[in-house]
């Protein structure tokens, strides 16, 4: 079987991707309509930050604007995501453990296992290990997550839904 051709395997990656940062506009929202960060993690925001700055830097050694454009987009929405959370954020956290996943988001989690499994392809297709490997952690969290949303699914009380057209 011939892999899919490049152009169409990068416009995946992008709309996966695009899809993946447009996880955090639900949070974005609860943080607005509650005035809190209650059950949203910052973490996330804060690695996904870091994870596009450097892309962008490699995908302006490269050249390569599928890389610049998407991580581009995704540094600006999540400085916006931690800007807010900070805002938000109350002088002391406090973080309980559970058994819950609650606080996980599984949009994001379906949403990163399909961007880290089309870069991971996209790579294969260049031949890059440099974009290959380090989109290999994010297929395996992914599925990691997936597991742990099976074994403890979420509260029906979640507080906050979907963004509504």
């Amino acid at each position: 079987m011939e892999p899919p051709p490049l152009p169409l395997l990068s416009g995946a990656c992008v709309a996966c991707t695009l899809g993946m940062f447009a996880t955090g506009l639900t949070d974005l929202r609860q943080m607005f309509r509650t005035r809190s960060v209650e059950n949203i993690q910052f973490l996330p925001f804060l690695t996904t930050d870091v994870n596009n700055l450097s892309w962008l830097s490699y995908g302006c050694l490269k050249q390569d604007w599928t890389l610049i454009t998407v991580n581009a987009i995704g540094a600006a929405l999540q400085t916006l995501y931690i800007l807010v959370y900070l805002y938000f954020s109350p002088e002391k956290a406090k973080v309980i453990r559970t058994r819950s996943t609650r606080c996980l988001s599984f949009p994001l989690t379906v949403a990163t296992f399909l961007a880290s499994a089309s870069w991971t392809l996209y790579g294969l297709q260049l031949n890059d290990l440099y974009i290959m490997v380090p989109n290999v952690p994010g297929i395996v969290t992914s599925i990691l997550r997936l597991w742990l949303f099976w074994q403890f699914p979420p509260d029906q009380d979640k507080l906050y839904k979907p963004l509504q057209a």
